[in-house]
């Protein structure tokens, strides 16, 4: 069967998605409610362009990653704002978001790592109400970045009811467990300690904890006690079969220059859903800025600048399919 690869000229060129010159733009704080039983509300931005005919919901990814998509680990690259920027150049709204926990969702719950994918599910579907209530759109279009790629897999595949359609950005197409085995592996810096990072995946995996004092120091901060239930949690979610689930219209969007999730992992989520749209964009990277070489530590090096432009194609890929897949008013 033929590949359904949206071609990155007709991303560029095509005159369904076409950028307003002259836009305006409203950026508000918005609120959804929080775990129930809890005080704290749950925190994001709303990007509102004049005229707006969707809203995305920007998933984050993995981590302690902000509604910007940058986090305290160094990376400054703020994919999620400059993405939320140039969908509003197509009349397409955005809601990016602050895990429960953390940064303006700090009050929402007392331990951000307490956490399940259950409940990043419920707290998706609480941004969902809240969206639908203050635009009056009848659904909502679902972007999931990294990690965030998973979380959105399983809402939409346990709640499809209002969602418009699902971006998956730099998403995993196997378990994540899989995933952290061969970043692991891949950087040179942990050639005596990737096999024990292993053992401990493998042990997360079937449902055991870790005990981190058996493991070499840098692993530590990774196999840190305090998230080890959610990893748990994470690496028992098998993308293929979610997405399997899928009813809603689905653009996987991969780079090429990734070092984090290969081109690989979008066509096995493909196969399994052979409707989806794949978007393969070269010299894309994992925070989705232009790479032009094999260089590791240049492709790492883009993680810290938010000066830079998204890779071109990014925003057109996403906004084409928005556009040619919205639903009828």
């Amino acid at each position: 069967m033929r590949k359904s690869v949206l071609p990155l000229a007709l991303c560029l060129v095509t005159a369904v998605a076409t950028p307003s010159a002259a836009a305006a733009v409203v950026s508000t704080e918005i609120q959804a409610a929080g775990p129930k039983g809890l005080q704290g509300p749950l925190a994001g931005t709303f990007e509102a362009p004049a005229d707006s005919h969707a809203t995305v919901l920007i998933i984050p990814g993995s981590g302690p990653t902000n509604r910007d998509g940058n986090n305290p680990l160094g990376v400054r690259a703020a994919p999620y704002r400059r993405l939320a920027d140039g969908l509003a150049q197509y009349r397409i709204g955005s809601v990016r978001i602050d895990k429960r926990g953390m940064f303006g969702s700090a009050k929402a719950v007392p331990d951000p790592n307490a956490v399940t994918v259950d409940d990043y599910v419920q707290d998706t579907l609480a941004w969902i109400d809240t969206i639908r209530s203050k635009t009056g759109t009848r659904c909502v279009w679902l972007l999931g970045h990294s990690e965030g790629g998973l979380i959105s897999l399983a809402t939409a595949a346990r709640h499809p009811d209002s969602l418009c359609g699902l971006i998956l950005v730099s998403a995993a197409g196997r378990p994540l467990g899989e995933v952290l085995s061969e970043q692991l592996h891949a950087d040179p810096a942990n050639t005596t300690v990737a096999e024990a990072g292993d053992t401990a995946i493998r042990s997360l995996t079937s449902g055991h904890r870790v005990d981190v004092s058996t493991l070499p120091a840098p692993l530590a901060p990774l196999f840190n006690p305090a998230v080890q239930g959610f990893l748990m949690s994470l690496f028992a979610q098998n993308p293929a079969a979610l997405i399997a689930q899928v009813q809603v219209p689905v653009l996987i969007v991969q780079g090429e220059r990734d070092l984090q999730v290969s081109t690989a992992d979008a066509e096995r989520l493909r196969q399994v859903h052979p409707s989806a749209t794949l978007a393969l964009l070269p010299d894309t990277n994992h925070v989705l800025k232009t790479v032009t070489t094999n260089d590791r530590a240049a492709n790492i090096q883009t993680y810290g600048d938010a000066s830079l432009p998204l890779a071109p194609g990014v925003v057109e890929t996403i906004a084409h399919f928005i556009d040619t897949n919205s639903p009828a008013p």
